[in-house]
């Protein structure tokens, strides 16, 4: 067996037929699936029983640990040469293991990825979130990208490794979040070989809603200050652009209102009161006019009128969650597991 994909999953029977239906359209057919329900309380069992005769697949079901401790359950039990991880919210062009047999006969890796893309049907909001992941206007102009900048670290939504590597390495840590940078880090520093296969792609959904996406934001900014400590000399300016972006915003807002209340208690100067409440907006304001125009241009009026509060909601979702981190790890000296106790280690 050449590949084992390896796919946890939690709460996603729908998402995890998508997945795995895709897989049954592959051009190369040696490899075998292992699904890892861990600790779901909608299992995706039934659905994975509908496939066993049109896939090599392999089901287990585990507590939960999160993420990485699941993928290392289905690395133990997976017997590919290559470990390949998907997210359980993926779907594959039929051509996705093709290219990577070609990228792996045309020159080794040790470890590699793909980037994502958004499949025309994901709802609006999908690709609004999708296009804010990606765009050169957020911090995500380097995610999925053609141009390595110096080392690439494949991210979990669509990585490979070889397993003697994964074994080697002993998998994915206990973080919560962060962990597949974590491990991407660790295949680095080992010396090992990483590389971007650009046509290996994957359709990869986006959270449905921005609660959800806030969420999700939030924890990849606490999770940056936790791979900073644990990688010391990986904070790079990008990191730092939520964080002075969400303190630029609340600092406008904050002198917006305070002009807005001089205007009546300051009745003599209220014109002057009334540009210190007026100019603030007009910086957030261009941003927003950035967004939505380039949104448009790429994904229509409808994506891009979504795309605004999407990206408002990844630079400050992120942002904050990186101040907090910053102020607990940093400032108080907290340790990892013990200052996000509530949010990850239930």
């Amino acid at each position: 067996m050449k590949y084992s994909i390896i796919v946890p999953v939690f709460n996603r029977p729908d998402e995890v037929e998508e997945l795995l239906e895709s897989l049954t359209t592959q051009t190369v057919n040696d490899f075998e699936v292992v699904v890892v329900e861990d600790g779901s309380q909608k299992p995706c069992e039934h659905i994975c029983k509908k496939y066993e005769s049109r896939l090599s697949l392999k089901y287990f079901m585990k507590p939960n640990s999160g993420p990485g401790q699941s993928r290392n359950y289905g690395a133990e039990r997976a017997d590919g040469q290559y470990l390949l991880i998907l997210d359980s919210d993926v779907m594959l062009p039929p051509t996705y293991l093709e290219e990577i047999e070609k990228e792996l006969k045309r020159q080794p890796a040790d470890a590699f990825g793909g980037p994502d893309a958004t499949h025309p049907s994901f709802t609006p909001m999908q690709k609004a979130i999708g296009y804010t992941m990606t765009s050169f206007f957020t911090t995500g102009g380097i995610r999925g990208g053609k141009k390595k900048l110096d080392k690439f670290f494949p991210r979990s939504f669509n990585m490979g490794i070889r397993r003697d590597i994964y074994q080697q390495l002993g998998g994915f840590s206990k973080m919560r979040f962060g962990e597949d940078i974590d491990f991407s880090y660790r295949i680095v520093e080992a010396g090992c070989q990483t590389r971007l296969f650009p046509k290996a792609w994957v359709w990869h959904k986006r959270r449905t809603d921005l609660k959800k996406f806030f969420r999700q934001v939030y924890n990849s900014g606490i999770a940056r200050i936790n791979l900073t400590l644990r990688h010391p000399g990986t904070l790079k300016a990008v990191h730092l652009l939520p964080a002075v972006f969400t303190v630029g915003v609340c600092a406008l807002i904050v002198i917006s209102a305070v002009g807005r209340a001089m205007m009546h208690f300051d009745a003599d100067n209220a014109t002057c009161w009334k540009w210190v409440f007026l100019l603030p907006w007009a910086p957030i304001l261009l941003y927003a006019l950035l967004i939505f125009t380039n949104a448009a241009r790429h994904n229509g009026l409808g994506v891009a009128v979504r795309s605004v509060p999407a990206a408002f909601t990844q630079l400050m979702g992120y942002g904050f969650g990186f101040l907090e981190a910053w102020w607990k790890r940093i400032v108080r000296h907290q340790d990892e597991f013990t200052a996000f106790e509530k949010n990850f280690y239930k």
